[in-house]
């Protein structure tokens, strides 16, 4: 019997990890790409042959998504597996119809064939979209926890680097965030639990990454990316959804798969939101899950400097969140406002990459994204903050970016977290699985 020779779509996460749990030791297929989108530079790489396994000597290549007719074509590919995350559903469909008209079958892998199973006990935190409020109730359920156990959190796959070398990495001290080369992206993750005295896993392996966790943990936080449902079981499955965007929990893949499956879901950001978005959000969360406790939470923002009456500001907010999450601000213009700021648009100012996201994600106007995917995104992001006619930057990503960027300009940081009466709520529900 021949074997079933697969492509695999992805980002440098799912894609990867999909094929880590179910394929590479299965002998009854054969995966002869990855396709990559959503992330620069990582199509023309090859899944190595350390990570890829003895059916792969040579590892697997790397292709841009663009090219999926010709490899289905050429290689009589007989199925395709959608493996990247936050993309409505006429988004996956329009791929579906671009496979089977290239005459594959595709595919959407579930839990079954991709959770892992942990021996301690695992909170899941997901979303319904990238930037809904994933990391700031992470880090709340982190701090709530480390007050009786030893609480290690593993961040959804960011493997921008070399994979061979990012196998499995662990991070407690900013030291480790330089050993590793971390992106910008990455460093607005690990920083805020090595602030808080923690640990945090990541990489590409998630199984070894699992084994390694344990030794050290007595409870594990599963901290999504995106809108990606859990590499682990959960015995606890959180998700945050936004009303900012209204229905999209419902219609992004596969954001509705967390809802549906979330023992809590939260409502963020409900003291920017439209009541009505509120309740509209609830509404459709009762329909699908019924069964899921809701809460309400704030997300209070502040700022170093409160009063910039009459000053221009340059705000930059997390990167993915206005990129693929299609958010036109977050907290740094909410800042910005309040303190009475002239906001500038910076698209006049921008350099090389960062002017192709502007042209790419059309409904940024007045804010810029956070991009630091390799050392000349940074060197980038760099010049078009230095180029820019402001007086100051209003900084809302979860690092100091003073740490990474060198520019000619005082940076005010915006901070943001979860509601004092949301976490109350959810340190009970916590308190009720018996966790803490």
């Amino acid at each position: 019997m021949s074997k079933c020779k697969v492509v695999i779509m992805g980002a440098a996460g799912r894609d990867f990890h999909n094929f880590n749990v179910f394929y590479r030791d299965n002998e009854d297929y054969e995966v002869v790409a990855f396709t990559a989108t959503q992330i620069p530079d990582i199509s023309g790489r090859k899944y190595p042959p350390e990570l890829a396994g003895n059916l792969y000597p040579d590892g697997i290549p790397i292709y841009p998504e663009e090219e999926l007719t010709k490899i289905i074509k050429e290689n009589d590919i007989d199925e395709v597996v959608f493996s990247y995350s936050d993309v409505p559903y006429t988004y996956v469909m329009g791929r579906s119809a671009i496979v089977n008209a290239a005459g594959a079958d595709f595919k959407l892998m579930g839990p079954k064939n991709s959770m892992l199973k942990s021996t301690k006990p695992v909170i899941a935190i997901c979303a319904s979209r990238t930037g809904c409020g994933k990391s700031q109730v992470s880090r709340k359920t982190f701090e709530i926890l480390s007050r009786n156990h030893k609480v290690v959190s593993i961040r959804h796959p960011m493997p921008y680097g070399d994979l061979a070398k990012q196998v499995c990495q662990r991070f407690a001290s900013y030291e480790d965030l330089d050993k590793h080369e971390c992106t910008i992206e990455e460093r607005e993750e690990y920083e805020p639990y090595i602030d808080m005295g923690g640990v945090v896993y990541a990489g590409v392996d998630y199984e070894k990454i699992l084994r390694e966790a344990e030794k050290e943990a007595d409870i594990i936080i599963w901290d999504g990316g995106n809108n990606d449902f859990s590499f682990y079981k959960p015995d606890l499955y959180v998700t945050i959804v936004d009303p900012h965007r209204a229905g999209h929990e419902t219609s992004y893949y596969p954001g509705e798969v967390n809802v549906r499956m979330a023992d809590i879901v939260i409502v963020n950001k409900v003291d920017t939101a439209d009541k009505r978005d509120i309740e509209k959000i609830e509404e459709n969360v009762r329909r699908i899950n019924s069964k899921a406790k809701i809460l309400r939470a704030e997300s209070p923002v502040t700022m170093e400097h409160e009063n910039l009456v009459g000053k221009k500001v340059l705000v930059i907010e997390d990167g993915p969140t206005l990129t693929h999450g299609g958010m036109k601000f977050g907290a740094g213009i909410v800042a910005a406002r309040n303190a009475g700021a002239e906001i500038i648009d910076p698209r006049p100012y921008a350099e090389g990459s960062i002017k192709a996201a502007f042209e790419k994600y059309s409904h940024l106007t007045n804010v810029l994204p956070a991009l630091g995917y390799g050392e000349k995104q940074v060197e980038e992001l760099e010049k078009t903050i230095s180029r820019a006619d402001c007086d100051a930057i209003i900084s809302a990503t979860p690092i100091n970016l003073e740490r990474v960027l060198h520019v000619n300009k005082p940076i005010i940081k915006v901070n943001y977290g979860m509601g004092k009466e949301a976490a109350r709520k959810l340190e009970d529900i916590i308190h009720e699985t018996g966790y803490c």
